[in-house]
């Protein structure tokens, strides 16, 4: 009894400083990375290369000061950061980060759940997330935060349906909802889903990104245009909150890459769980690299994307996969 509680909580502690670790140092790898891109050096100053930079800044936002604008309705705004943090952290108890181990003789399973349904566990607690966005923009009684929310909304709910049309191709492929069971299927390198499903790969990535707010689809900050849109009002810890979770949602997004097109922790030579991170932070780095790259689309081209093109190519994309898992079926 005593194991079956002890051990979920460590998971769950090791899982969380990992994931912060990680989420700290992405911040740091981006800037370094669009640095180079840009032809200057990134942070230089805290520590070798910047590297101690991401605590300098944890140290800094957490002294400033506090300030809840006199028109904001104050317990949706205070509970808004909280909602995107929350949920993107619990995305993390499904993760299959490696094969399991053998620790003290007692076989340690790398992911804290397994349910049955584990990519729709993924997609919902995702959307319920983002909700923490668009009640920040709302809630700020500012209105460039206002419309930045908006933005947010729309995009969530288009970009939503083209990501959920490339996870089912993946499902009917695999014939599981388990993530567990998606990565035993692609134990060999030809295996892997993003061979086998090419098209489900590139709108999961352009959707994913979309659903991130990152550059090209930036448009619930879009500082340039809403003078950082949904966060505008946000200062101190809750602002460092709504960061946090974008990037936790980033690590998320590109661990789901890895585990449903990527082959999870599959690879030669090299433990499993290495691979896996190795993969991870290889999305990642393609992540960077198109922020780098495209510059941001206007709004009506953001949607004529989703509306236009990706929704029915996806659609069309789980058509040609049904017909063909029952012809070979």
């Amino acid at each position: 009894m005593t194991d079956l509680l002890i051990i979920p909580i460590i998971k769950m502690l090791v899982i969380f400083g990992v994931c912060l670790f990680f989420v700290a140092y992405t911040t740091w790898i981006e800037r370094k990375a669009l640095g180079h891109f840009q032809l200057r050096y990134g942070p230089m100053r805290v520590g070798y290369h910047g590297l101690l930079q991401p605590l300098a800044d944890a140290v800094k936002n957490f002294f400033k000061e506090e300030v809840v604008p006199d028109n904001a309705d104050r317990a949706v705004f205070l509970m808004a950061p909280v909602i995107s943090i929350s949920f993107a952290v619990m995305l993390l108890a499904v993760i299959p980060f490696g094969p399991a181990m053998t620790i003290f003789g007692k076989r340690i399973d790398l992911y804290l759940a397994n349910p049955s349904i584990g990519i729709l566990f993924i997609l919902g607690l995702a959307t319920i997330g983002s909700y923490g966005t668009i009640l920040g923009g709302w809630s700020s009684g500012n209105k460039y935060g206002y419309m930045g929310g908006l933005r947010a909304s729309a995009m969530i709910i288009s970009y939503e349906l083209s990501l959920a049309f490339a996870v089912l191709s993946i499902i009917m492929v695999t014939g599981s909802f388990s993530l567990v069971d998606m990565v035993a299927a692609q134990q060999h390198f030809w295996d892997w889903n993003i061979f086998r499903e090419p098209v489900a790969f590139l709108v999961f990535m352009i959707s994913g990104i979309a659903e991130l707010n990152r550059t090209p689809f930036d448009m619930p900050e879009a500082e340039s245009e809403l003078c950082c849109g949904y966060n505008i009002e946000y200062s101190s810890m809750k602002f460092s909150l709504f960061f946090l979770a974008e990037y936790t949602h980033l690590f998320v997004f590109a661990s789901l890459v890895t585990t449903l097109f990527l082959g999870g922790w599959h690879g030669p030579v090299l433990p499993g769980l290495v691979w896996f991170f190795v993969k991870t932070f290889a999305v990642i780095f393609v992540c960077i690299w198109i922020r780098a790259t495209i510059p941001r689309l206007r709004y009506d081209k953001v949607m004529k994307l989703e509306w236009k093109f990706l929704l029915p190519v996806a659609l069309a994309n789980v058509i040609a996969t049904g017909v063909v898992v029952a012809l070979l079926g």
